[in-house]
């Protein structure tokens, strides 16, 4: 799905973006200099959007922008009560409420979210601002936890969550402690602190059953550091084999951000025609297809062979010592 996402989204994506600055470029490049040294960026569009698009062009484009908002607006509003009432509510408040009360306080979720994302968009002064904030300097409290998860065994709910608290509180306070300070400057740091969050959060808590790590292993078959689930999972299968994949996965990695990163090229190239670039864009496309076609694609079907053995359970109810920790969700 996420490849052929990137296929399909990608290049009308950046055919859109071009176009849009390249008209900008030629229109309203005096209005931007005269702005001075603080521009208004979120000015061109809509110029452009009045000023040089025919009538039924710009009722298709408002009507996609429109449609990816409230595709993102939906699923965000859809998740809110899942989160708060289930997550939080049915698992720690009141796990033997009534069905009616989840619901209600579904709604209440609801609404009460939606009031605090209108509270932020009259308190958000610049668009431009808040999305090199979000892209730069929040993912870094987003991507430490989303890390470990795959490749450290000891991380539990709670390093998770404090990972991504402390990496968040983190994004919210250092533009404030230093606003010169640029947003990609701003992603070392905070990646740093949602790490360190991370690790305090699992070391001073109990780690996860070893049956769902063992479980998460064997499905998985994650590469980094599981070496305690690896020796308890021999335990139970001695035939157990582990990832050895790693230098193949991560040359798949290099491969396909080379591709991704060429498939963002060559609408660009396109629409400024820049042939030369096209050519080299197109030509690289091509070849790291091929090379992914056979180092990751060909493997899925022995990818998704890899499932957990039908006797787990039994197995792992013969040998009790090997499941001695409680859960520390």
């Amino acid at each position: 799905m996420n490849w052929f996402v990137n296929v399909v989204l990608i290049f009308p994506r950046y055919m859109l973006i071009t176009g849009v600055t390249v008209l900008a470029l030629v229109q309203f490049l005096p209005q931007l200099k005269a702005m001075g040294p603080n521009p208004d960026f979120e000015m061109i569009l809509p110029y452009i959007i009045k000023n040089s698009l025919p009538v039924g062009l710009v009722g298709l484009l408002l009507a996609g922008l429109f449609a990816a908002f409230m595709s993102n607006y939906a699923a965000t509003i859809n998740a809110a009560p899942a989160y708060v009432v289930n997550d939080i509510y049915k698992r720690f408040i009141n796990p033997h409420a009534e069905d009616r009360i989840y619901v209600r306080l579904s709604i209440l979720t609801t609404i009460a979210f939606v009031l605090v994302g209108f509270g932020f968009g009259f308190l958000v002064t610049s668009i431009n601002n808040i999305t090199l904030w979000i892209v730069s300097a929040l993912w870094g409290g987003y991507t430490a936890s989303n890390i470990l998860k795959w490749h450290w065994w000891r991380l539990n709910g709670y390093g998770y969550f404090l990972g991504m608290i402390m990496g968040i509180a983190a994004s919210l306070i250092l533009p404030e402690l230093f606003p010169s300070l640029p947003a990609l400057m701003a992603f070392p740091p905070i990646l740093v602190i949602s790490f360190i969050g991370c690790i305090i959060g699992s070391l001073l808590t109990k780690p996860e059953p070893d049956a769902v790590l063992m479980r998460f292993y064997m499905q998985v078959r994650p590469w980094g550091f599981w070496k305690p689930i690896h020796a308890k999972t021999l335990k139970l299968y001695p035939d157990f084999q582990p990832n050895r994949n790693f230098k193949m996965d991560f040359f798949n990695v290099v491969v396909g951000i080379l591709w991704q990163t060429s498939i963002v090229i060559l609408p660009i190239s396109l629409v400024t025609q820049q042939h030369d670039i096209f050519t080299i864009a197109l030509s690289i496309t091509l070849a790291m297809s091929i090379i992914l076609k056979f180092t990751w694609w060909n493997n899925l079907d022995n990818a998704s062979k890899e499932t957990l053995p039908a006797d787990f359970d039994q197995r792992l109810a013969e040998r009790p010592e090997l499941n001695t920790q409680e859960s520390s969700k």
